[in-house]
């Protein structure tokens, strides 16, 4: 299954280590984040779009030392795209090329050496696995996969390992850490979830998001931090087709950093909403609840 070494030394490490790499972890985060690393657990992270759950990825990645490797999910994801595939083109000209030499290979020859490392196109599962290297494997918007995809990673990371029929059983030497995400758009399999430390996460608190917003735009006066923080969570209390993440809140605050904004009156709220807004009918609703017009 592959060597594990745990990563943190306590949940304090990993606040430490995540504030340090720009990710700002309430106890409950630093503790399933250690408990994922003692355990040698997958880390199911679920929660809806803009929460910082693959910004926790990377963050975990810097905070190690590892490299990244990232399955972006999608309708439509198969075994080809996320685990391996072979080189078809480059196959074709190996034959072509042994035909025209007339070199006397047999059929078996030619198959033999088609088949090799040399013509295998790893994906992001596959490399993951291979490598000898800190890695965390992040899985991004898992929900967005077909239900098939969910049976090819109950079966990695089960045993850390892969068949290739043409090579033989690839066993991870190290095992890496892994993130998977979800929005929650549908629910994952009973299955899948069992191999996981499951980690909710929703948006941040007022006071939380302060710090966030201090940290990520220092130079931000904290009177308009806090304006900032307000008028999100305003924003959040709509019904909209899509509330304002966390890296919004970021984009609002350089925003008004660089126009040199001292407060966030009406005027302000009004000429740069679109930082946060990225639909129409968002802005409308919010221009009426917040009395814009």
């Amino acid at each position: 299954m592959g060597q594990h070494s745990p990563q943190f030394g306590s949940v304090a490490d990993v606040a430490k280590r995540l504030a340090e790499a720009g990710y700002l972890a309430d106890d409950a985060i630093a503790t399933t984040v250690f408990l994922a690393d003692r355990l040698a657990k997958p880390l199911l992270v679920e929660g809806p779009a803009g929460v910082g759950k693959t910004e926790l990825a990377k963050a975990l990645a810097t905070a190690t030392g590892a490299d990244l490797i990232r399955l972006q999910c999608y309708e439509g994801l198969d075994e080809a795209r996320a685990l391996y595939e072979w080189n078809y083109k480059k196959q074709l000209l190996r034959i072509q090329a042994s035909a025209a030499t007339a070199s006397g290979e047999s059929w078996d020859e030619v198959h033999d050496d088609i088949f090799t490392e040399e013509f295998l196109l790893a994906r992001p599962l596959l490399t993951a696995i291979r490598r000898a290297e800190p890695t965390v494997l992040l899985i991004d918007e898992t929900d967005k996969a077909d239900v098939e995809v969910e049976g090819l990673l109950l079966e990695v990371l089960s045993d850390f390992q892969v068949t290739v029929p043409e090579l033989g059983t690839i066993v991870a030497s190290r095992r890496p850490i892994v993130v998977l995400t979800s929005n929650a758009t549908r629910e994952l399999s009973e299955a899948l979830k069992r191999r996981c430390l499951y980690l909710a996460l929703d948006y941040p608190s007022a006071e939380r998001e302060r710090e966030i917003v201090q940290a990520k735009v220092p130079d931000l006066a904290p009177k308009l931090a806090e304006q900032l923080v307000r008028t999100v969570r305003a924003l959040r209390a709509m019904e909209l087709k899509k509330s304002p993440s966390i890296a919004e809140t970021l984009d609002w605050a350089h925003t008004l950093l660089a126009l040199g904004l001292s407060t966030l009156d009406e005027a302000a709220v009004k000429s740069t909403l679109g930082v946060v807004l990225k639909h129409a009918s968002d802005q409308e609703r919010a221009a009426t609840e917040l009395r814009l017009n």
